[in-house]
């Protein structure tokens, strides 16, 4: 089978680094064209873009012309992945998938309109439904997915098992959010060293709110969205890469902490049963010991894309508390943007473009 041709939007920043790493051997996705802002079109990616990944940059990418953010000019592209600023995603995003073009994206622009999926495939996949609906309410021939953002990504792949067997009540989340969540080059140096800083704009409202249509039921046209509260305190501290989340939960169904931890150990989602490239095998560890998950230690764990949850144990406040690890640019942004291709390409919805 020929490999579908992709080209990414934002390709320069942080999260289209690591797409361009991620995809450098997709077994079904090949990078045709890497767009970027204007400042950079023309030039050759190796020269504009400070790259700051770990493994080396692809020899491909680096050889490529960075070409402008238009659907025109990356015709030769069926998916598009989108790592733009959600300040200017928006629109762009639009005006690739009113020309037919198949839009994965990490931004925020669309997270919570009614008609565009916020998809997690081991949690939602049936919310792919919307696209039916997106492209018969836009009039287009394309259509956009978002992933949700990168806290919520890992917290919601926790509390879909937790939900689903003894329903959520209440959930209070507190964050621990690497630098890497703020892009480059981020948070000053002299802000982050020696310091946490208990505010990161805009971030609460998301984390607060996007779960509940994550994990809400699609009926018809639309999602109901998920009724239990939400409290989060979201704080920037001096790590490279890695959210750590400290959770606590009510449940409306008594359970124990072995109840919750067998939960999270046997959980699996579509995206395992399909057997997707990019699917962690399992999508949650769980690990026993008492200092663990610690963002060095165990932010690769499934290549980046895998959830490890520790310190699981009795709250005296509401009923069961747990620590959960994510890595924010990958299972929190471009992994997840690719499983989200992924799915939509087993399931038969990049088929068919006209060029």
């Amino acid at each position: 089978m020929d490999k579908v041709k992709v080209g990414i939007l934002g390709a320069t920043g942080m999260v289209g680094q690591q797409l361009v790493r991620l995809l450098e051997r997709h077994p079904w996705f090949e990078i045709a064209a890497l767009a970027a802002s204007d400042r950079s079109v023309g030039q050759v990616y190796g020269e504009v873009c400070s790259w700051r990944v770990s493994a080396d940059m692809p020899a491909a990418a680096r050889e490529m012309r960075v070409r402008p953010c238009e659907p025109q000019a990356l015709s030769d592209c069926e998916l598009i992945f989108s790592a733009l600023p959600g300040d200017v995603a928006g629109s762009i995003e639009e005006a690739f998938a009113a020309a037919d073009y198949v839009v994965s994206s990490n931004a925020s622009s669309h997270r919570m309109s009614p008609d565009v999926p916020l998809l997690v495939p081991e949690v939602n996949p049936d919310h792919l439904a919307l696209i039916d609906v997106q492209r018969r309410r836009r009039g287009w021939r394309g259509f956009i997915v978002t992933n949700p953002n990168c806290t919520v990504n890992a917290l919601g792949l926790v509390l879909k098992p937790l939900h689903d067997r003894f329903g959520l009540r209440t959930v209070m989340v507190t964050t621990m959010q690497a630098l890497s969540g703020a892009g480059y080059p981020g948070v000053p140096s002299l802000d982050s060293l020696d310091n946490v800083i208990p505010y990161i704009a805009g971030e609460e409202p998301k984390v607060e709110r996007e779960p509940l249509k994550l994990l809400g039921r699609l009926e018809g046209d639309e999602v109901r969205e998920a009724t239990f509260a939400i409290s989060a305190q979201c704080h920037r501290v001096a790590t490279r890469d890695g959210h750590l989340e400290s959770v606590a939960m009510a449940f409306e169904q008594p359970a124990t902490v072995e109840e919750v931890k067998d939960a999270l150990r046997e959980f699996r989602g579509l995206p395992q049963e399909l057997g997707l490239p990019s699917a962690p095998q399992p999508p949650l560890v769980v690990r026993e010991e008492p200092e663990r998950p610690q963002p060095r230690l165990d932010r690769e764990a499934g290549g980046g894309m895998a959830v490890v949850v520790g310190r699981v144990r009795p709250c005296p406040v509401l009923h069961v508390k747990l620590t959960l690890l994510g890595h924010n640019t990958v299972r929190g942004a471009a992994g997840a943007a690719i499983l989200n291709a992924e799915l939509q390409a087993a399931q038969g919805y990049l088929r068919g473009r006209t060029l």
